[in-house]
């Protein structure tokens, strides 16, 4: 069952009441092969990720990404969970979250379930952020409205004072 409520902010906040299981990101993408031949290169997941190889060595590098299995000549070789986890990066950077948090959550995530306490109050700080940022814009997006209300309606002015 998914119960929806609206804040304050007018923000509507939606909870799952089912048994679920943890996963990085959305449903899984069309365009990915079975499990089992999911076997990517970094081309490969440049190409699905937008992501620049170089980053996604940097990632590996500073620990936000977790191993990745290699072939007998040493060319990384990336699984259909590793698009998974980068998916959730890559919404985690959208939500404007350090890239130090980022990698203490990848962590927590290695160290195991005994840290879904320290992993909830990450993710929980970080959504707080997100709900503020967003009141901020919607702010910004009625003076914007209002102001193109004004130059819409100073415009049609003009144009009737014209025509007279």
């Amino acid at each position: 069952m998914t119960v929806t409520e609206t804040t304050g902010t007018g923000i509507r906040v939606e909870a799952t009441t089912e048994a679920r299981t943890d996963s990085c990101a959305g449903p899984p993408r069309a365009d990915r092969r079975p499990d089992g031949e999911d076997l990517y290169t970094i081309s490969e997941v440049a190409a699905f990720t937008g992501l620049t190889t170089h980053t996604l060595r940097w990632y590996e590098r500073i620990g936000l990404m977790p191993h990745v299995d290699r072939s007998h000549t040493g060319q990384r070789r990336y699984r259909n969970r590793d698009l998974d986890w980068l998916d959730l990066v890559g919404k985690l950077r959208l939500t404007g979250m350090p890239v130090a948090d980022m990698v203490r959550y990848a962590e927590l995530v290695r160290e195991g379930d005994h840290t879904y306490g320290e992993r909830f109050e990450l993710l929980k700080a970080t959504r707080e952020d997100v709900l503020a940022r967003i009141a901020e814009l919607q702010d910004t997006l009625a003076v914007l409205d209002r102001k193109i209300d004004f130059y819409a309606d100073a415009g049609r002015a003009l144009a009737w004072e014209r025509t007279r």
